[in-house]
């Protein structure tokens, strides 16, 4: 299973508007400027993100995204099943032959299990710190 750039650049999106919670809202422009990401892709992955009620727009000369939740009450999961789908390591896991099917399965959720456990607030704390080591992901 491979997250494309959809889950990986909403992802980025998601943990710049973590970062700054409580400061009002950010324009897309100034994440695409300072990821060196395309702000024209990265308005097509918002959408899905504000019509899963993750982010709130906010219009105007000053306006641009806000989390629509605090940042520990959205996982990794939230964002990459929105802009990814469902995950899956392989297609047609049910006619897969038992012991296929049960290693895939366990892919599957060890993968799920990392996404739901880990929040926004995690990855944006983990990212300020410059720390590597201080939050560690185990599949």
């Amino acid at each position: 299973m491979k997250i494309s750039t959809k889950g990986r650049y909403g992802l980025t999106i998601m943990i710049e508007l973590a970062k700054n919670h409580g400061e009002g809202p950010i324009s897309l422009k100034s994440i695409a400027k300072a990821h060196d990401l395309s702000e024209h892709y990265l308005e097509q992955l918002i959408s899905p993100l504000r019509n899963a009620r993750l982010v709130k727009s906010i219009r105007g000369a000053y306006g641009g995204y806000l989390l629509a939740k605090e940042p520990g009450d959205i996982t990794a999961g939230d964002i990459i099943s929105v802009l990814e789908g469902p995950i899956s390591p392989v297609e047609g896991i049910e006619q897969e032959e038992p012991a296929k099917r049960e290693l895939w399965l366990r892919i599957r959720d060890a993968v799920k299990e990392v996404l739901e456990n880990t929040t926004l607030e995690d990855l944006a704390n983990h990212s300020e710190d410059g720390d590597n080591d201080a939050y560690m992901f185990y599949i």
